[in-house]
């Protein structure tokens, strides 16, 4: 189990800006090939541009809240759900990692909030030339939320995910690294986004969350 045992094994708690864990190795050399060859649209080629946000353009507020009615948006975000699952075998073998009790509950114990009833939600992302995300915390549905890199093209370290102070000054930005990922709870002042880089090729990562409303894959009891 590569993501229970890099939780357990290879992960390092942090307190500033805000409580977070950073680990590495969590995912399996297939479920990386999948993340790299998921068809992502460009949104570049689609007249829109790069909004500081992932809903992009036409996602409502309630989309970011699971219902998917999210306009345009949802054209350039690659949700794992039943329907596409058979596209990603080991994503799902990751996500049932996630489901499974052992996991869950020595998450819950880290962030200090029950998963025991809640749902796993994994989104393959490649942002592009353009991409930045406005610093924001995330909404309380979400129970624990991350990203995992995966950088196979040499993008620079720079490019991780950007920590910042009550001020919304930048403090602080996780590297990105190949096979290398941070998870924390939503909270006051959990205040994380990406300041505008340079994106060579692109930016690849599978968001990582457990939440309360309902998605395709609900925890073991």
């Amino acid at each position: 189990m590569s993501f229970l045992n890099s939780i357990k094994n290879n992960s390092k708690e942090h307190n500033f800006p805000f409580n977070h864990w950073e680990y590495s190795d969590a995912l399996s050399e297939g479920a990386i090939d999948e993340i790299v060859k998921a068809d992502i649209p460009d949104v570049s080629k689609h007249n829109l541009n790069y909004d500081g946000t992932r809903a992009i353009d036409g996602g409502a507020a309630e989309f970011r809240k699971g219902i998917a009615s999210g306009g345009q948006a949802i054209k350039f975000r690659c949700f794992i759900n039943k329907e596409n699952s058979s596209q990603f075998p080991n994503l799902v073998k990751f996500i049932n990692e996630l489901q499974s009790k052992e996991t869950y509950e020595t998450i819950s114990k880290m962030i200090n909030k029950d998963l025991s009833n809640s749902y796993v939600r994994v989104e393959v992302i490649c942002d592009r030339e353009g991409f930045w995300l406005k610093p924001h915390c995330d909404i309380k549905e979400k129970l624990m939320s991350g990203l995992i890199f995966v950088n196979k093209t040499n993008e620079s370290e720079d490019l991780g995910t950007d920590f910042y102070n009550a001020k919304l000054e930048k403090v602080k930005t996780l590297p990105y690294k190949h096979n290398y990922g941070y998870l924390f709870t939503s909270g006051p002042n959990t205040w994380h986004g990406m300041e505008k880089k340079k994106i060579v090729k692109e930016r690849r990562c599978i968001q990582v969350n457990y939440v309360t409303f309902e998605t395709d894959w609900k925890v073991n009891s």
